[in-house]
């Protein structure tokens, strides 16, 4: 991806793998723990590989996705749907993790694309501290910007388990939200279809 190794850097100059380690085990420490004991030792190596993983769309440019599109598609020009794509993000409030499942859509203007780099687009926002709220909009406005699209549409329906595991503790309890773009925005008809395509 263009742009990740200069991004890569600039967050190793930040901070490092060893002073990252040092936070995670003075965690430990207020949490009651001894950060020595057997069990624990590995621990902050694990934390701090496990961070790299669960935040590794900051290393991501999206939009390098969506550069590769075919045109051999005879002048289809409906909308094409991706749905049931599962996420794993993290709630920027608590860094508790949100997981539940996206909808995409868009009409293509001349091109589409590989169905893969959907789900691709929503993890690399995914895998960022987020809101749903702004996540549902950065994966429709890339999708439409990016394949320079007739419109998009993204619909999330997740569990945030800062509500759920803490807090009021509502297990069970999720949040939809929805967001379009172009002639989505523009047509409630096309809404209508795309809201009952993605009903179970």
């Amino acid at each position: 991806m263009k742009n990740v190794t200069d991004i890569k850097d600039k967050i190793l100059e930040k901070i490092s793998k060893d002073e990252a380690e040092k936070a995670i085990k003075t965690i430990l420490k207020f949490v009651g723990e001894n950060p020595d004991r057997e069990g624990l030792v590995e621990t902050p190596k694990r934390v701090i590989k496990a961070f790299q993983e669960y935040f590794g769309g900051y290393l991501i440019n999206p939009d390098d996705y969506l550069e590769k599109t075919f045109g051999d598609v005879e002048g289809y020009d409906d909308m094409v749907i991706q749905k049931n794509i599962t996420i794993h993000s993290h709630c920027e409030h608590h860094m508790a993790p949100i997981i539940g499942t996206v909808h995409v859509a868009y009409v293509p203007s001349e091109k589409v694309v590989g169905l893969s780099k959907l789900a691709r687009v929503v993890d690399a926002y995914a895998r960022r501290l987020q809101t749903q709220e702004r996540l549902t909009m950065q994966i429709a406005n890339s999708i439409y910007k990016g394949l320079k699209s007739h419109g998009s549409a993204v619909s999330i329906d997740a569990e945030h388990q800062c509500m759920t595991t803490r807090g009021v503790r509502k297990e069970g309890a999720t949040t939809i939200t929805n967001y379009f773009t172009g002639v989505f925005r523009d047509s409630q008809n096309l809404q209508k279809r795309f809201l009952s395509y993605i009903k179970d």
